[in-house]
């Protein structure tokens, strides 16, 4: 008998090997928007949470005569040209997530726009393990609210409390456990005293894979 009834995947930093593409994709267009080193943001104040955050802040610093939606779509479409050119999955992961699709339901919550997450799980053809896909797009409020994870469970009807999610950043697992969920945090994006609130820390996915499916199997 299985220890839960599904498992979420956050997607930024742990499907895709997106935080410093993401963070490429930000430059990018701040140097195309001559503001390469005065543009202000401190990326790591924002792993794990969406790019409305970050614009909201640079506009707040920097009154630009973009709207806040060219800005989201400049930096939303540099992304993706990086995601479709790089296809940077993290090694084991694919396995993992088709080895889970076996033994429990799985979903997506992720602090990105639909847009990107299609992408994503375009590759490897990764769409069609999950039975629900939820993007801050879907919600009120985004990473560290619930907000997500609590929809991602509503999807897949299961009780938050029976869902374990895989999280990368100190935001994502702040909403998995405000929504109730058991939490293993893997470090890829962030070292491990960052990840402390979460229920396991771990540097692989081998040992996710032997905590969800069991040891040699």
């Amino acid at each position: 008998m299985n220890e839960f009834d599904a498992v979420i995947f956050d997607m930024d930093g742990v499907i895709v090997d997106s935080e410093p593409r993401h963070q490429r994709a930000f430059q990018e267009v701040f140097e195309e928007m001559g503001m390469a080193e005065t543009h202000g943001i401190e990326f790591s104040r924002y792993l794990g949470r969406s790019d409305r955050a970050v614009w909201l802040d640079f506009v707040e610093m920097h009154q630009p005569h973009q709207s806040l939606e060219e800005l989201t779509a400049l930096k939303q479409n540099r992304l993706i040209e990086i995601i479709q050119r790089e296809k940077p999955l993290f090694a084991g992961l694919p396995d993992l997530i088709a080895d889970l699709s076996k033994n429990y339901p799985l979903a997506v919550a992720s602090g990105s726009l639909h847009p990107v997450i299609d992408v994503v799980l375009e590759i490897d053809g990764l769409r069609e393990y999950f039975k629900a896909v939820v993007s801050v797009q879907d919600v009120k409020h985004g990473k560290p609210a619930p907000d997500v994870y609590l929809k991602a469970a509503a999807d897949l009807g299961v009780q938050p409390d029976r869902c374990c999610v895989i999280e990368d950043a100190p935001a994502g697992v702040s909403a998995a456990k405000a929504a109730g969920m058991f939490t293993i945090a893997i470090t890829n994006s962030i070292h491990s005293e960052a990840l402390s609130q979460a229920d396991l820390i771990t540097h692989s996915y081998s040992e996710i894979r032997d905590r969800l499916l069991g040891a040699g199997k």
